[in-house]
C-alpha cells in the first residue's frame, strides 16, 4: 500500500484512483462494507483501489479537549487497510483551511484537482463541507458534473441500530467487549509502549506493564482478561489487564496495566498489543495489599480459564 500526505502534486500514474472516503477509525463492519462498494467500482472501471481519511480525526480539530475517543492506532489501521488490499492511502491533513471548504470547495479542490480520483464511496449517512452542510445527494451532484463515479453503503445492520464507531465506543465503555467484537468484526486492541512505573507490582508477586492510553477510548474500569502481543507478534499470551486508578495504592493516577500470567523478563520499551476478551470484575478498592494480592490471584485464574476456551483444547 502506497501512502501519500496531502492532496497536492500527486504523480499523474497515482492519479485515477477509486477511494473510499471516511475516518476508518477502528476499520470496522460498516466500514468494510464501504470498502466492499469501492473495491467493486475499482474492479469495473480496472482502477485501483485506494482510501482516503482525514488527520487530525476532525472530531478531535474541533474539540481539542474532548474526551478520548479512538478505536484503533494509525499504525494498526494502516496495516488493517493494507491487508484488505488497498493500494493507495492518501492522508488529508484537516486544518482550518480544510475546515472551511463549502461542498463545491472540497470535491473541486481536494478531489478532481487535488487527487484526481475516478470513483468514490461513502456511507449513505456521509456529511462533507464547512459546517458538515453537503449530504451524498450534493456528492453525487458534485461528483457526476466532474466525471467522477460515486456509491454509497447503506447503513450496515447489527441488531437494532447500525454499525457505527459511536456504538462500539459505547459496547467498550460499558466494557461489553463481545459487543464491540461483533461490531468491529475482530477483538478491540491497544497498542502501546510499556512506560516505567512504580514497580509495587513485583512486591507483591505480580509484575505489571504500564500503557499509556492515550486517545483510546476508555473501557469501564476494572480488570480484564486480555491476550498480548510483544514487538509485533500475534496476540496470544494470556494476561490480565487492570484498567482505572487504583483506589487501594494510589487513587488518582490512570493507568493500564497488565500482567502476563506466563512470562518472565523485562517489558520496558517494549510494544504491546493488548486484545481485551472479557470484562471479569469493576473496579473496587481492597482493605490493604493482601487482600489486593489474593484477589489479583483470583483474577489472573478466572483470566486463564476465560481464555483457555477462547484458544480451545490442546
Amino acid at each position: 500500500m502506497q501512502t501519500f500526505h496531502g492532496y497536492q502534486r500527486l504523480e499523474p500514474e497515482h492519479r485515477g484512483a477509486v477511494i473510499a472516503l471516511g475516518n476508518f477509525d477502528g476499520v470496522h463492519l460498516g466500514h468494510r462494507a464501504v470498502l466492499d462498494i469501492a473495491r467493486r467500482l475499482a474492479s469495473d472501471g480496472d482502477a485501483k483501489l485506494g482510501v482516503a481519511l482525514f488527520e487530525p480525526h476532525p472530531r478531535r480539530y474541533f474539540a481539542p479537549d474532548a474526551r478520548a475517543f479512538r478505536l484503533m492506532s494509525p499504525a494498526r489501521r494502516d496495516a488493517t487497510l493494507d491487508a484488505l488490499g488497498i493500494a493507495q492511502l492518501h492522508v488529508l491533513e484537516f486544518d482550518e483551511a480544510m475546515a472551511k471548504m463549502s461542498p463545491e470547495g472540497f470535491v473541486q479542490t481536494v478531489l478532481d484537482d487535488g487527487l484526481g480520483i475516478g470513483g468514490i464511496v461513502t456511507g449513505s449517512d456521509f456529511r462533507f463541507g464547512a459546517g458538515r452542510a453537503g449530504s451524498t445527494v450534493e456528492l453525487a451532484q458534485l461528483c457526476t458534473a466532474r466525471g467522477i463515479r460515486s456509491e454509497f453503503a447503506e447503513l450496515t445492520g447489527n441488531g437494532s441500530d447500525k454499525v457505527s464507531s459511536t456504538r462500539i465506543r459505547k459496547a467498550i465503555h460499558d466494557g461489553n467487549m463481545q459487543a464491540a467484537a461483533e461490531l468491529l468484526g475482530t477483538r478491540w486492541t491497544v497498542d502501546g509502549c510499556v512506560a516505567q512505573g512504580n514497580q509495587r507490582g513485583r512486591t507483591i508477586g505480580f509484575p505489571t506493564a504500564n500503557i499509556d492510553m492515550g486517545d483510546y477510548v476508555r473501557p469501564a474500569y476494572g480488570v480484564y482478561a486480555v491476550l498480548v502481543g510483544i514487538d509485533g507478534e500475534p496476540a496470544s499470551r494470556a494476561a490480565v489487564a487492570n484498567i482505572g486508578k487504583r483506589p487501594t495504592v494510589d487513587g488518582v493516577t490512570e493507568v493500564l496495566e497488565v500482567h502476563l500470567l506466563d512470562f518472565e523478563g523485562d517489558l520496558y520499551g517494549r510494544e504491546l498489543a493488548i486484545e481485551f476478551h472479557d470484562h471479569l470484575r469493576a473496579e473496587h478498592r481492597f482493605d490493604g495489599l493482601d487482600a489486593l494480592k489474593a484477589q489479583i490471584a483470583l483474577d489472573a485464574a478466572r483470566a486463564r480459564d476465560v481464555l483457555t476456551r477462547v484458544a480451545g483444547p490442546a
